[in-house]
Formats: C-alpha cells, structure tokens, sequence
C-alpha cells in the first residue's frame, strides 16, 4: 500500500484534487478582502504573474486563478488516458495531508528559530495574512517550482546538453535563487539582507526537493501550512 500511495500521489491527478482546498480557500479570501483593497499576494511571484497576465489583456484580482485551472485543465486534457484508468483513495487524500503537515514542520524546525514567511505578508487582519499564506502556498509553488524549473531546465538541456537529472537539479537550485530574491522586489518587498537570502534561498532548494519527490499538491500544501505556522507562532507572541 505504501508503495501505490506513494507512487499514486505524485500524479497530476491527486495535485490537482489536493490543491482545489486551497484554491477555493484563497479565492475566497480574496473576495472577502477585495473591498479592503488587498492586491492578491503582495511578493514578486505574484507581481510579476500578474504583469504578464495584464500584458495579456487578463486583468483582475481572480485573472491566475483562471490560469491556474485552466492550465490543471490542459494536463488533465492531455493525460486524460491515463486519468480514466486512474482509481481515486479519498484516504489517500487525508494521509496526503497529514504527511504536508509532517513536511511543513519538518521545514520550519530545519529554518530553526528564523521566522521568515516565504509571502511577504502585508494584510492588515489575520484573515488577509491567512489568505496571503494559502496563496503563498498555491502560486508560489506553481511559479517557482513547476514552471520556473521547467522552463530553465529546457534552457540549461538545450545549451549544456546536459542529461535529465543534472539540468533537473540545477534548473531547481536557479529557481530557489530567484526564489528569494524575488522576496526582495517590489513596493511591499522586505529590504535585502544576505543573511536572510541565504536562508530564503535553502529553504527554497527544500521546497524543489520536495516538489522532485513529492510533486505539487504537497509540496504547495506543505508550504501554505509551514507560512501558517509561523504566521501563528507570530502572532501568540504579539
């Protein structure tokens, strides 16, 4: 059983039924806060999607997560032979929860006693900064990790000749570099400290990792749920 959980979770399928919580969470807390002016996620991942968006013509507060599903709507498109035969565990499910809770834990004692969210958050009430979070989690991810990754990859194997694994990797350890700078830009960025771009950038080589091991759907959880549990840890001390 462990084996098929853990070879079935990887799936495109079970990332795209894992992140819909989260998504529907986000959007929700985007609609709630939307008459407080709240700009979506206030980090570079999200400024400059939604620059590309508006280049477009997508403009709006709900304009990625049109893109989110509508790129999940291509691969289940494309991988739809395999989806028919694939049988959905709703145990599978809530054990895939439980271990991004292991993961998010796992990373916040690795970043030990530094509390650094990877959102940059902004939002005046807790329910901005959880939305802020549970966005963090979901597009981040989504950016950093499975397109940035992808398109360097392709980048590094065309002009290196490199093999899979070794573009793979160095795409992921480029990625987890503009990670943390992108922390940096911005009108809501923190000011730049190297201390905290080395830390930054580690714990995005731990996200890339995860992701190769894991895919999206935890990977996106366990970071929304690492952001939670700092942004709780925060905020009993205030």
């Amino acid at each position: 059983m462990i084996s098929a959980y853990w070879r079935s979770t990887r799936s495109p399928l079970y990332s795209f039924l894992f992140t819909i919580p989260l998504f529907l969470i986000y959007e929700i807390g985007i609609f709630l806060t939307a008459k407080d002016n709240m700009l979506v996620l206030r980090n570079g991942a999200d400024a400059l999607m939604r620059q590309v968006l508006e280049n477009f013509g997508i403009i709006g507060l709900h304009g990625i997560g049109a893109i989110f599903l509508a790129g999940f709507g291509v691969v289940f498109f494309m991988q739809r032979k395999y989806w028919r035969d694939a049988e959905v565990h709703g145990d599978y499910l809530l054990l895939m929860m439980g271990e991004s809770l292991i993961w998010a834990v796992g990373l916040y004692y690795f970043m030990s006693n530094v509390y650094v969210l990877f959102m940059n958050p902004t939002g005046q009430v807790l329910v901005q900064q959880v939305t802020l979070a549970v966005g963090a989690g979901i597009y981040e991810e989504l950016f950093f990790r499975v397109l940035l990754i992808a398109g360097v990859a392709a980048i590094l194997g065309f002009v290196f000749q490199w093999s899979d694994k070794m573009k793979r990797w160095m795409a992921m350890a480029i990625a987890a570099g503009i990670f943390s700078a992108f922390h940096f830009l911005g009108e809501y960025a923190d000011y730049f400290s190297f201390d905290v771009f080395l830390i930054r950038f580690f714990a995005g080589l731990a996200l890339g990792s995860l992701y190769f091991i894991r895919g999206f759907g935890i990977t996106a959880w366990s970071h929304a749920l690492y952001d939670l549990i700092v942004l709780t840890q925060t905020t009993t001390q205030t």
